[in-house]
């Protein structure tokens, strides 16, 4: 009977490393990164709640932030889809009117002209937000399972529940499942980095969003659509550098759709606001990650074209868990031979 020899514990490590990145590879192009991104972010939570409960009331307490959170997310998102076509309607004439004031050329002369330009312009914009609408009725499914799934992770997250039980304990597939696990938790590490401290960053921006609109509200001069600007303040948020400016640019043509006046006090509360957050970044992300602001573009630029949003939303945590990995690499030194 021929004897196998045992495989070397580095030559393990380079096989889970493997299929670890053909797994993140499949995920994204099978379009399964929102069930991902769900485990991801319900780990995130469900492991917070467990710091003060124990497993089963900290999964229950989970479940029903988890609906009342998804809930309030659909609710959301619902009022963005019906609020961003008037936003649009609103905003474009006032823009046409001041610009016609300050001398520039605009393709309209009149509101049939404009009404023609938003069918022909807009309108495949406003198409791409029904598709979203579309794709996330689909994708609903993938949250359910990605919450089941969190759920069965946190109660339990070995992958071989057999060992100790096999046979031969140094065998192939536990110390297979013993590193892939660790690939697993590098990655959620560097999810929890850059995400957990994305989501209060986000919702330190929403908070001042919002309390700039009461104040207006307080002055009389309200801005429409304020759940909608609330709803895509957080959510563009958890974009990384892009999502502020999209956020903000949504404010101030809400802003200038009613005079240009206003919309010039929201553009300059956002510049200040915009370099508080230069502060937040620096304190909550920067020490942590240091990754040059080029390289966070690129990543987002590939992760939107191979996976559109949470492509995204993946692409800094990817780039963080690359950065981990090789820097557990170790290097021979170079010899000197002069």
């Amino acid at each position: 009977m021929q004897t196998l020899l045992p495989i070397s514990a580095s030559t393990v490590e380079r096989r889970s490393f493997v299929a670890f990145v053909t797994i993140l590879i499949g995920l994204i192009y099978f379009g399964l990164s929102t069930l991902f991104i769900t485990v991801l972010f319900g780990y995130l939570i469900v492991s917070a709640i467990g710091r003060k409960l124990p497993k089963p009331g900290a999964v229950v307490v989970f479940c029903i932030i988890a609906v009342a959170l998804l809930y309030l997310f659909i609710h959301s998102v619902q009022q963005a889809i019906r609020g961003l076509p008037g936003i649009v309607e609103l905003a474009i004439p006032n823009i046409i009117k001041h610009a016609n004031r300050m001398g520039f050329d605009v393709p309209f002369s009149d509101i049939v002209s404009l009404k023609s330009y938003i069918l022909d312009e807009i309108q495949p914009q406003l198409m791409q937000v029904a598709k979203f609408a579309q794709l996330f009725t689909k994708e609903f499914v993938y949250i359910i399972i990605g919450l089941v799934v969190t759920c069965s992770v946190y109660i339990r997250s070995d992958i071989d529940l057999g060992r100790g039980s096999h046979e031969l304990q140094n065998n192939l597939y536990s110390s297979f499942t013993e590193a892939l696990g660790r690939r697993f938790q590098r990655f959620y590490q560097s999810f929890h980095t850059i995400m957990g401290a994305q989501v209060v960053i986000s919702a330190i921006n929403t908070f001042f969003t919002g309390l700039f609109l009461v104040v207006l509200y307080f002055f009389h001069i309200p801005l429409p659509y304020s759940i909608v600007i609330v709803a895509v303040t957080f959510l563009c948020g958890l974009l990384p550098i892009i999502g502020n400016l999209l956020s903000n640019s949504v404010i101030f043509f809400v802003g200038l759709s009613q005079s240009v006046n206003l919309g010039f006090l929201a553009l300059g509360y956002l510049i200040v606001l915009h370099k508080f957050e230069y502060f937040l970044n620096s304190k909550i992300i920067g020490g942590k990650i240091k990754n040059p602001m080029w390289l966070t573009l690129m990543a987002l630029v590939v992760g939107e074209r191979l996976g559109g949003v949470p492509g995204m939303i993946l692409a800094p945590v990817i780039l963080n868990y690359c950065k981990v990995e090789c820097t557990k690499l170790p290097v021979e030194a170079p010899t000197n031979n002069g």
